[in-house]
């Protein structure tokens, strides 16, 4: 194919996958409102599927919000008159987007494909499917665990007894969009680390020589990803980011000293065995 082939294929490409996102933001924008009352503002509600089983994890824990209060409800208001509009619009894309992220991952993989040899498009396919699953993962964990404790302990927080917590509409979608999305980003380092593992800018000597440096960095990163600074939240973040990175460890080729390492240790016990 020449240059202009090329790219008259990605405009297409393009063309396929804004008529997809167009669609289903159609088909989010119709159901919307039940979406809301039943999923994105379950946080808000005592009888939220997460809290029973955080009151019986955190009851003795004299630092963690009262997750056993059956009579927790946040009201969430609106001081904008075109916030609950937009929020239906701009949401309905949001979904959108997560619904058809498998399909839009299958568009970059067919225009990628007839580039690759037989062997890269074997590795590159598990490379986009196992992505989709992490992406799919982190969202979940974001909405489940990140964002309801967040919410929780944040809602719940006062500085003064006379002062009144009223949590308007823009201020809980815009974390609730942030904490959700950026966890199905982030659950994509092991990929990333695979991948840079792959072009042999990453091995396994990385993560034990510069773990220390990790900590630090995703301490940093957890405190800009979580909307306020206290030491709850942050926790809430930097915990699932330390076990992706551990979990990219496993992900990485062996550094070849530790290659070297491997195949001494391996025959040692099979000498050991024989013997």
């Amino acid at each position: 194919m020449s240059f202009w082939d090329h790219l008259e294929e990605l405009r297409w490409t393009i063309i396929r996958s804004i008529i997809a996102l167009f669609v289903f933001a159609i088909g989010a924008f119709a159901v919307m409102p039940y979406i809301y009352d039943s999923i994105i503002m379950g946080p808000t509600r005592a009888d939220f599927f997460l809290y029973k089983y955080l009151c019986t994890a955190t009851s003795a824990v004299p630092f963690f919000p009262d997750f056993c209060d059956d009579t927790f409800h946040v009201k969430i208001i609106n001081i904008n008159l075109a916030s609950q509009f937009f929020r239906h619009m701009t949401t309905s894309f949001w979904l959108a987007l997560i619904l058809t992220f498998p399909y839009l991952v299958f568009e970059i993989w067919r225009f990628v494909k007839p580039a690759l040899y037989m062997e890269e498009k074997k590795s590159i396919r598990w490379v986009f499917f196992f992505g989709t699953i992490m992406f799919f993962i982190g969202c979940l964990v974001g909405y489940s665990l990140v964002f309801p404790m967040t919410f929780r302990f944040l809602s719940q927080y006062e500085l003064s007894e006379v002062i009144e917590n009223q949590i308007s509409l823009d201020s809980y979608m815009d974390n609730f969009l942030m904490l959700v999305f950026i966890m199905g980003i982030v659950f994509e380092l092991p990929l990333v680390s695979w991948l840079l593992s792959q072009l042999g800018l990453l091995n396994r000597s990385f993560f034990k020589k510069y773990r220390r440096h990790a900590i630090v960095g995703l301490l940093v990163l957890s405190a800009i990803i979580t909307p306020s600074g206290d030491p709850f939240t942050l926790s809430v973040v930097f915990v699932p980011l330390y076990f992706l990175f551990e979990l990219s460890r496993f992900m990485v080729k062996p550094a070849p000293k530790e290659e070297d390492d491997e195949e001494i240790e391996d025959e040692e016990e099979s000498t050991i065995i024989s013997g």
